[in-house]
């Protein structure tokens, strides 16, 4: 069984993996020839293998948000 702080180690690792297989995916794609949809400065834009890029539609820029850390007790034993 993991302790609380071993639990928490790993729940700080989540961000870091899902950023590290997102770009593996992006890259992956690319290199087996498919096109990729980004988001960039408040445009949709299509990449291509090729490197050439094409503006699909204008987006909304994203929001910006503060992250906050919320720890909830429980003192049921899973």
């Amino acid at each position: 069984m993991l302790t609380e702080k071993e639990i928490i180690f790993l729940e700080e690792q989540i961000p870091y993996l899902a950023e590290t297989a997102t770009k593996q995916a992006y890259w992956r794609s690319l290199a087996e020839g498919d096109k990729v949809m980004i988001a960039e400065e408040g445009k949709l834009i299509e990449v291509s293998s090729d490197g050439s890029r094409k503006i699909i539609k204008e987006i909304e820029k994203p929001i910006h948000v503060i992250q906050k850390n919320i720890s909830l007790q429980s003192d049921v034993n899973l």
